[in-house]
């Protein structure tokens, strides 16, 4: 009996010896074939997005050369060079051995079930082009959107980024920034400057137009032709409001704003004008 287990055990030492061997030859012989493929697509995806990086910032320089609307260039760059990382992807898998149309198929279905799942991602990425094709601002822009007021920094291919006159940066989906309300304060090179002023009932109205008048034709910024409205828009319980309109440059707008009304306070003190303010009476009754 012992002999009989002695030689159980060596069989299956060496049975195991052998699966050892068949295994390892195996796996020298997948390597031998494979290998050289796997290390080959390996460096070509290296090289290739490589390659993609440097077309990418090639192709940059040669819009900025050619005056390309800047709006277009991040949209451009970000979709070309998709689109070639993704025929570099096709290429390295074929390279290990896949085939090629069935890789496809299979990219396709995923490429259904993600589209359907990245709904919202593929309806910005429609805003996006809708915004460039149309282009109802542009890069360098002010405009005021979604509950945001920013100058346009870049129109990329799913986002726009804004930056806010306090210096922050706000990123706004471009489905809804294409389809929503939206306000270009940089369309037009001239704006109305609107103030309201309020005088006392008991003060001069001719006096306090000639102020107004005075203050706006000084300024050189403030244009002449449309020539500048002032006239008496109301009278309010404590007060009578001028109306005042003028118009300026674009760029001169809040310069013009807060000028004026600091110009139209020191006038009407040195001029003895009145500028009513609310106040509360307080009446004290003694009882005897």
């Amino acid at each position: 009996m012992a002999g009989l287990s002695t030689e159980r055990m060596n069989t299956e030492n060496n049975t195991d010896m052998i699966d050892l061997d068949a295994i390892s030859e195996q796996v020298i012989n997948l390597v031998l074939t494979h290998g050289p493929r796997v290390v080959m697509a390996i460096v070509v995806l290296i090289v290739g997005l490589w390659i993609i990086g440097a077309l990418g910032r090639a192709m940059v320089k040669m819009m900025n050369k050619r005056k390309v609307d800047p709006s277009l260039i991040p949209f451009l760059k970000g979709l070309s060079t998709t689109l070639l990382k993704v025929m570099l992807v096709i290429s390295v898998v074929q390279m290990m051995g896949v085939e090629t149309t069935s890789f496809i198929a299979v990219l396709g279905a995923v490429g259904l079930a993600v589209g359907m799942a990245l709904s919202g991602t593929l309806q910005n990425f429609a805003g996006g082009v809708m915004l460039l094709v149309f282009k109802p601002f542009k890069v360098g822009d002010t405009i005021e959107a979604q509950g945001h007021l920013g100058t346009v920094q870049s129109i990329q291919i799913f986002n726009t980024i804004l930056k806010t006159p306090d210096n922050k940066t706000v990123i706004l989906p471009n489905a809804p920034l294409s389809s929503g309300a939206m306000v270009n304060f940089s369309t037009e090179d001239r704006r109305r400057v609107d103030h309201s002023f309020g005088i006392g009932y008991g003060d001069d109205i001719d006096k306090a137009r000639s102020v107004i008048d005075s203050i706006l034709r000084t300024d050189a910024r403030i244009l002449k032709d449309p020539a500048p409205m002032i006239a008496v828009g109301e009278l309010a319980d404590s007060s009578v409001n001028f109306t005042v309109r003028s118009w300026v440059k674009s760029e001169d707008y809040w310069g013009v704003h807060f000028d004026t009304i600091e110009a139209v306070k020191k006038r009407f003190d040195a001029e003895d004008i009145s500028i009513p303010f609310p106040q509360m009476d307080v009446h004290t009754h003694v009882s005897k």
